[in-house]
């Protein structure tokens, strides 16, 4: 009698579970082969996209950013003794165009940034937060000077395993973001607040958190935004290009955490990453 499918997560049959169940173990070594030898030569062609894209691509931006002040130049000597309005204009388009070029240079960085994501070997420790934080909070400092930021800062004694530098870099991304959307809190009587929290789930795990009391968004959007390139502000009032959630959640997901994101318009916004025990991320 044949065996009818098994059910999968949805309670649909299974027909590829029921169609590996039936061979024996040299040809699940060999289909299994077959697959390393297909994700070898996939990421043989990401590596060569990226090589493509880190190179070709940027060598006409290099030149349209590099050109650019030498046509101003030339329109300034040749619009000399004419009317002021068309050579307003044509500097107008190449800032235009110089804005373009450069926007496109820092997707690409983002681009790089998040594909490195993928192809990078992780170094698994146990890792000091508290000292992480620290690191964080210097190397943005710039971001925030000038007006005035009020930290909250609780992660002490909360056990966390995972690669030191892309925890890092995962904490930094949520940071930045916190101190860009708080950038319109410029008085001493109306401060940015910025809460970094950490704290143990039941079964060894923790939870990161990093909450503002920025500009937030409407909360119905927000699956949008760990895409890459997704934005729900325009550039002119927030800078960046949206690649930096998307990364976070990138290195999240390659330690087997999970993110999820609320806000509140006009209020702020809480990002949480729930981050898996030492042994259950199911790394390699």
């Amino acid at each position: 009698m044949t065996q009818a499918p098994r059910p999968d997560a949805d309670g649909c049959p299974d027909a590829g579970a029921h169609r590996y169940a039936s061979l024996d173990a040299p040809a699940l070594r060999a289909l299994l082969a077959e697959r390393d030898r297909a994700l070898a030569d996939l990421t043989a062609s990401q590596e060569e996209f990226l090589r493509a894209v880190s190179h070709d691509m940027r060598a006409p931006l290099r030149h349209i950013t590099s050109y650019s002040p030498l046509v101003r130049e030339l329109i300034d000597d040749a619009a000399a003794g004419l009317p002021t309005e068309p050579r307003d204009e044509a500097q107008g388009f190449l800032n235009t165009m110089d804005q373009a070029a450069r926007r496109m240079g820092r997707m690409l960085d983002g681009l790089l940034a998040l594909s490195r994501v993928g192809r990078a070997p992780l170094d698994i420790a146990a890792i000091d937060l508290d000292a992480v934080v620290r690191e964080v909070q210097s190397a943005l400092s710039p971001q925030a000077q000038g007006r005035p930021v009020e930290w909250t800062v609780a992660v002490q004694g909360v056990p966390m395993h995972g690669d030191a530098a892309w925890v890092r870099q995962l904490l930094q991304e949520l940071v930045s973001n916190a101190l860009k959307f708080t950038s319109r809190h410029t008085e001493a009587h109306d401060p940015a607040r910025i809460g970094i929290h950490a704290r143990a789930l039941p079964g060894g795990g923790m939870a990161l958190q990093v909450k503002d009391n920025g500009v937030g968004f409407d909360p119905a959007r927000a699956g949008v935004l760990f895409g890459v390139f997704q934005r729900l502000h325009r550039e002119g009032d927030f800078e960046g290009v949206g690649a930096g959630l998307a990364t976070a959640r990138a290195i999240a997901l390659r330690h087997g955490a999970k993110v999820d994101i609320t806000a509140v318009p006009g209020v702020g916004c809480t990002v949480t990453v729930d981050w898996p025990a030492a042994g259950r991320s199911g790394l390699p």
